[in-house]
């Protein structure tokens, strides 16, 4: 996977991450793993948003081993928003968390039957060279993200999916001509 200039200077500014606790490392090491984690999404959300190029919002279980939210493509200045969710390998840090869209399931041969998205050919070799420096925050702005921007538009010459409805747009008034 070789990556562009733009990725680059965004993989710079996501710390690193130094921890190889996993979620069956013990309370303690995944802990830690945890707070690192956190740190590089807080840091990674801060600089989309500085950037005015959010997209995606995700929540966790308690102890951090299910996650879930959306995230969204803007094309043709359309936005296109998918429920996501991954859990936590039992084997992480070494394998990388895998995104489900579920939605999207059988629209596109770039995915698994489960409405996983298939990042082995690029994303998995990346992310098995940098185990344990990268993170979740690193999973989404290198495996996700760059998914979403190569799918989205396919899927969308291919009429598979639709943009999100705007505020504007489910709010019918009426208007009457003089």
């Amino acid at each position: 996977m070789s990556l562009d200039n733009e990725t680059k200077e965004t993989l710079k500014k996501i710390p690193l991450l130094k921890e190889k606790g996993g979620p069956r490392d013990g309370d303690e090491a995944w802990e830690k793993r945890l707070k690192e984690e956190y740190a590089a999404l807080i840091q990674y959300v801060k600089m989309t948003k500085e950037n005015d190029s959010t997209w995606f919002s995700i929540t966790s279980n308690k102890s951090g081993t299910k996650w879930s939210g959306k995230c969204w493509y803007i094309h043709n200045l359309l936005k296109y928003e998918f429920k996501v969710e991954f859990e936590i390998p039992v084997t992480y840090p070494t394998t990388a968390p895998e995104f489900k869209i579920n939605e999207l399931t059988g629209k596109t041969a770039k995915m698994y039957h489960d409405g996983r998205i298939c990042q082995t050919i690029h994303f998995h070799p990346l992310w098995s060279r940098n185990v344990p420096h990268f993170g979740i925050a690193h999973a989404l702005a290198l495996g996700l993200s760059p998914w979403l921007a190569s799918e989205v538009p396919d899927l969308v010459s291919k009429n598979l999916i639709q943009p999100k409805e705007s505020e504007s747009s489910n709010n019918t008034t009426t208007s009457t001509q003089q």
